[in-house]
């Protein structure tokens, strides 16, 4: 059952504009959710445009049927499958490339879905319920030393070895099997509490982080968005957390110098390496009336940069 207020796409006028709309161009929206970037694209391009929208979720999935439009395609896969996605559909490069990543509204308002400690339910957390190993499933095998890494690193989370040994003697007695009983752990291991904060959010973050692989993900998505790129094409990412952002920006900026070569080596001005990106302006978040109007858009950070 799904509950909630209705997902608003966050900077939604600031990244389809970040693209630089060609009006027959062809474009991927590498996470689809409830296809606000999409719908907003399509009415940019004219009949020979084309949209590719890439989803591992299958209710997205189900949400993009909606979209009776012989201009565009949805593909079931994880966006760390862009190169396989484009293939798919039949497209070998592409004028732009939209990244909104982490975990959508829908996907935390439905309580089924086992991402938010707000509802009691089976503690799933995976974006794609079609495969894969549920959070629950995780932590009934998982050693102190692997929940503490993850916890630690995915939540920045000081308290992740006692949370660890916590986890670990309470499924001696009982599975942990629902988000209510993970939640509680968490918050009688988590002494000291942040400001507006509850003890359990960077726990829970930290598990949907690593069931869903989504820095992983990121990782290897974004050279294949590179290598998708007319040149003058553009790669555009929203994220929503820091360790998020960190790989977008090092990637981004990595991808804006040339390739450092031996010193001394012969080579012609022709033949020096050069840049694969150019950077677009700085970073830019969301305004006071959009975070106003959505708390959720708070933290988004939004990165632009154009293939040479």
């Amino acid at each position: 059952m799904t509950r909630g207020a209705a997902h608003v796409t966050v900077l939604l006028e600031e990244a389809v504009g970040a693209l630089a709309i060609k009006a027959d161009g062809t474009y991927v929206d590498a996470t689809f959710g409830r296809g606000g970037h999409s719908r907003l694209i399509l009415s940019e391009l004219n009949e020979k445009g084309r949209l590719v929208a890439v989803d591992r979720d299958p209710q997205a999935i189900a949400a993009g049927a909606m979209i009776n439009d012989s201009r565009f395609l949805l593909v079931h896969r994880a966006f760390g499958e862009l190169a396989e996605a484009a293939r798919e559909a039949g497209v070998r490069d592409v004028d732009g490339v939209l990244f909104d990543v982490g975990v959508s509204s829908p996907q935390i308002d439905d309580g089924e879905r086992g991402f938010s400690f707000r509802y009691d339910a089976p503690l799933d957390m995976r974006m794609d319920t079609t495969q894969g190993e549920t959070a629950a499933e995780w932590l009934a095998r998982a050693e102190i030393r692997d929940i503490t890494e993850v916890i630690r690193n995915y939540g920045e989370e000081r308290f992740a070895f006692q949370i660890a040994k916590k986890v670990v003697a309470a499924r001696l007695e009982q599975p942990i099997v629902t988000t209510g009983q993970f939640a509680a752990l968490v918050r009688e291991t988590v002494r000291t509490r942040e400001p507006g904060q509850d003890p359990a959010t960077r726990s829970f973050q930290a598990l949907r982080i690593h069931i869903n692989q989504e820095l992983r993900q990121l990782e290897v998505a974004l050279p294949q968005a590179l290598e998708l790129l007319k040149p003058g094409g553009r790669l555009v990412v929203i994220s929503f957390h820091s360790l998020e952002d960190r790989i977008v920006k090092n990637f981004m900026r990595d991808q804006s110098v040339a390739d450092a070569l031996p010193k001394n080596l012969p080579l012609r001005a022709d033949q020096l390496p050069k840049p694969k990106l150019r950077l677009v302006g700085k970073a830019i978040k969301p305004s006071a009336a959009e975070i106003d109007a959505n708390p959720r858009a708070r933290s988004a950070v939004m990165r632009i940069a154009e293939k040479l």
